[in-house]
C-alpha cells in the first residue's frame, strides 16, 4: 500500500507485508483440519489406490494423519471408498496398508 500523499521525500512509506497462507487438508480418519504437510495423501487413480508421498500425483485424493489410528478408523469408517467415490476392493486396501505399514 503506498502512501500517495507524500510532501516531501524523508517521510516513509508503509509496506505491508503479507503472511503466507498455509493450506489446510482434513484428515479422513479423526476429521481434524491439519496443515496439508502434515497429512499423507491417498491417491484413486488409473493404476489403482496409491500413496501419493509428494502430493502431486493425478487422481483424485484423500488426506489422513500419517499414524495407524486415523488410518484404522478411516478404513472402519469406509471414508476412504465414500471420499473417493468408487468402490474398493479388500485387495486394494490391504496394498494400500501394507504401503501405509512401510512408510510408517
Amino acid at each position: 500500500m503506498k502512501n500517495r500523499n507524500l510532501k516531501n521525500s524523508n517521510e516513509k512509506q508503509v509496506i505491508l507485508l503479507k503472511t503466507k497462507k498455509i493450506p489446510m487438508r482434513k484428515c479422513v480418519g479423526c476429521m481434524e483440519s491439519k496443515p496439508k504437510k502434515e497429512l499423507l495423501r491417498i491417491v484413486w487413480s488409473q493404476e489403482g489406490l496409491l500413496l501419493d508421498k509428494t502430493g502431486k500425483a493425478n487422481g483424485r485424493g484423500v488426506y489422513v494423519c500419517p499414524n495407524a489410528d486415523c488410518f484404522a478408523k478411516a478404513n472402519k469408517k469406509k471414508a476412504f471408498a465414500r471420499s473417493l467415490g468408487t468402490d474398493i476392493s479388500p485387495e486394494d486396501m490391504d496394498n494400500l496398508s501394507k504401503e501405509f505399514d512401510k512408510y510408517e
